[in-house]
Protein backbone atom coordinates (compact mmCIF):
# COMPACT_ATOMS: atom_id res chain seq x y z
CA UNK A 1 0.00 0.00 0.00
CA UNK A 2 1.28 3.46 -0.92
CA UNK A 3 1.10 6.33 1.55
CA UNK A 4 0.71 9.97 0.58
CA UNK A 5 2.93 12.59 2.18
CA UNK A 6 -0.07 13.92 4.08
CA UNK A 7 -1.12 14.16 7.70
CA UNK A 8 -3.81 15.58 9.95
CA UNK A 9 -3.08 16.87 13.44
CA UNK A 10 -6.16 18.01 15.34
CA UNK A 11 -7.82 20.53 12.98
CA UNK A 12 -4.70 21.03 10.82
CA UNK A 13 -4.19 19.21 7.50
CA UNK A 14 -0.99 19.15 5.43
CA UNK A 15 -0.24 17.61 2.04
CA UNK A 16 2.67 17.47 -0.39
CA UNK A 17 1.13 17.46 -3.88
CA UNK A 18 2.33 17.08 -7.47
CA UNK A 19 0.20 18.87 -10.07
CA UNK A 20 0.09 19.16 -13.83
CA UNK A 21 -0.44 22.10 -16.14
CA UNK A 22 -1.78 20.53 -19.32
CA UNK A 23 -2.52 22.90 -22.20
CA UNK A 24 -3.92 21.84 -25.56
CA UNK A 25 -5.40 24.08 -28.26
CA UNK A 26 -5.65 27.15 -25.99
CA UNK A 27 -7.38 25.25 -23.19
CA UNK A 28 -6.10 24.08 -19.80
CA UNK A 29 -7.25 20.81 -18.26
CA UNK A 30 -9.03 20.82 -14.90
CA UNK A 31 -10.92 18.13 -13.01
CA UNK A 32 -14.26 18.32 -11.24
CA UNK A 33 -16.71 16.04 -9.48
CA UNK A 34 -20.37 16.00 -8.51
CA UNK A 35 -19.72 16.76 -4.81
CA UNK A 36 -17.73 19.98 -5.20
CA UNK A 37 -18.82 23.21 -6.90
CA UNK A 38 -15.38 24.04 -8.29
CA UNK A 39 -12.70 22.73 -10.63
CA UNK A 40 -9.21 21.74 -9.52
CA UNK A 41 -5.87 21.04 -11.13
CA UNK A 42 -4.88 17.56 -12.24
CA UNK A 43 -2.64 15.92 -9.66
CA UNK A 44 -2.55 14.46 -6.21
CA UNK A 45 -0.51 13.48 -3.21
CA UNK A 46 3.10 12.47 -3.56
CA UNK A 47 3.67 9.01 -2.08
CA UNK A 48 6.36 8.39 0.53
CA UNK A 49 9.63 7.67 -1.29
CA UNK A 50 8.32 8.97 -4.64
CA UNK A 51 9.68 12.00 -6.47
CA UNK A 52 7.25 14.79 -7.31
CA UNK A 53 7.98 14.28 -11.03
CA UNK A 54 7.14 10.57 -10.82
CA UNK A 55 4.02 11.45 -8.82
CA UNK A 56 2.74 13.93 -11.40
CA UNK A 57 3.21 11.40 -14.22
CA UNK A 58 1.36 8.75 -12.17
CA UNK A 59 -1.47 11.13 -11.23
CA UNK A 60 -1.91 12.41 -14.79
CA UNK A 61 -2.13 8.84 -16.10
CA UNK A 62 -4.61 7.88 -13.35
CA UNK A 63 -6.84 10.89 -13.97
CA UNK A 64 -6.66 11.25 -17.77
CA UNK A 65 -5.83 7.73 -18.92
CA UNK A 66 -3.00 9.25 -20.99
CA UNK A 67 0.75 8.98 -20.27
CA UNK A 68 1.75 12.64 -20.66
CA UNK A 69 5.45 13.53 -20.48
CA UNK A 70 6.88 16.23 -18.21
CA UNK A 71 8.26 19.32 -19.93
CA UNK A 72 9.50 21.21 -16.86
CA UNK A 73 8.84 22.24 -13.28
CA UNK A 74 7.11 25.63 -13.43
CA UNK A 75 5.74 26.55 -9.99
CA UNK A 76 6.27 25.74 -6.34
CA UNK A 77 2.95 26.65 -4.76
CA UNK A 78 2.37 27.17 -1.04
CA UNK A 79 -1.38 27.11 -0.53
CA UNK A 80 -3.27 27.93 2.66
CA UNK A 81 -7.03 27.40 2.73
CA UNK A 82 -9.99 26.36 4.87
CA UNK A 83 -12.14 23.80 3.16
CA UNK A 84 -15.88 23.95 3.73
CA UNK A 85 -16.80 21.01 1.54
CA UNK A 86 -15.83 17.43 0.98
CA UNK A 87 -13.58 15.35 3.20
CA UNK A 88 -11.58 18.40 4.46
CA UNK A 89 -14.55 20.17 6.01
CA UNK A 90 -13.56 22.31 8.98
CA UNK A 91 -9.82 21.79 8.58
CA UNK A 92 -7.14 24.47 8.37
CA UNK A 93 -5.25 23.29 5.28
CA UNK A 94 -1.64 23.82 4.19
CA UNK A 95 -0.49 22.33 0.92
CA UNK A 96 2.82 22.49 -0.92
CA UNK A 97 2.48 21.62 -4.59
CA UNK A 98 4.96 21.24 -7.41
CA UNK A 99 3.34 22.29 -10.71
CA UNK A 100 4.80 20.69 -13.82
CA UNK A 101 4.07 21.81 -17.37
CA UNK A 102 3.35 18.69 -19.38
CA UNK A 103 4.35 18.32 -23.04
CA UNK A 104 1.35 18.92 -25.33
CA UNK A 105 0.13 15.97 -27.42
CA UNK A 106 -1.75 17.98 -30.06
CA UNK A 107 -5.12 16.55 -29.06
CA UNK A 108 -7.62 16.96 -26.22
CA UNK A 109 -8.68 13.31 -26.42
CA UNK A 110 -8.56 11.60 -23.02
CA UNK A 111 -9.43 8.15 -21.64
CA UNK A 112 -10.46 9.25 -18.16
CA UNK A 113 -12.05 6.88 -15.66
CA UNK A 114 -10.90 8.58 -12.49
CA UNK A 115 -12.31 8.63 -8.97
CA UNK A 116 -11.32 10.75 -5.97
CA UNK A 117 -12.47 9.85 -2.47
CA UNK A 118 -14.84 7.35 -4.13
CA UNK A 119 -16.50 9.99 -6.33
CA UNK A 120 -16.28 9.94 -10.14
CA UNK A 121 -14.17 12.76 -11.55
CA UNK A 122 -14.80 14.50 -14.85
CA UNK A 123 -12.18 16.23 -16.97
CA UNK A 124 -12.80 19.74 -18.33
CA UNK A 125 -10.87 21.63 -21.00
CA UNK A 126 -11.34 25.28 -20.04
CA UNK A 127 -10.33 28.00 -22.53
CA UNK A 128 -7.48 29.96 -20.92
CA UNK A 129 -9.06 33.26 -21.99
CA UNK A 130 -12.29 32.32 -20.13
CA UNK A 131 -10.71 30.91 -16.97
CA UNK A 132 -11.84 33.84 -14.79
CA UNK A 133 -15.47 32.82 -15.48
CA UNK A 134 -14.93 29.54 -13.61
CA UNK A 135 -14.48 28.71 -9.95
CA UNK A 136 -11.15 26.96 -10.46
CA UNK A 137 -8.18 26.31 -8.22
CA UNK A 138 -5.39 27.22 -8.06
CA UNK A 139 -6.47 30.81 -8.51
CA UNK A 140 -3.08 31.85 -9.92
CA UNK A 141 -3.51 29.73 -13.06
CA UNK A 142 -5.09 32.33 -15.40
CA UNK A 143 -2.43 34.98 -14.77
CA UNK A 144 0.30 32.37 -14.92
CA UNK A 145 -0.85 30.98 -18.27
CA UNK A 146 -1.14 34.43 -19.84
CA UNK A 147 2.40 35.62 -19.08
CA UNK A 148 5.96 34.66 -19.93
CA UNK A 149 8.12 32.84 -17.39
CA UNK A 150 11.73 31.95 -16.82
CA UNK A 151 12.82 29.37 -14.31
CA UNK A 152 10.66 28.13 -11.47
CA UNK A 153 8.23 30.52 -9.77
CA UNK A 154 7.35 30.45 -6.09
CA UNK A 155 3.72 31.41 -5.52
CA UNK A 156 1.99 31.69 -2.14
CA UNK A 157 -1.79 31.92 -1.91
CA UNK A 158 -3.84 32.28 1.24
CA UNK A 159 -7.54 31.57 0.75
CA UNK A 160 -8.31 31.46 4.50
CA UNK A 161 -11.00 33.90 5.59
Amino acid sequence: MEYDCCFTNENKWFRYRASAIIVEEGCVLFAGNENDDYFYSIGGGVHMGETAEDAVKREVLEETGIPYEVDHLAVIHENFFCENQSYLKGLDCHEIAMYYVMKPRGTKELKSDSYTQGVKESMHWIPIEDLEKYKAFPTFMKDFLQSEHEGVEHIVTDERQ
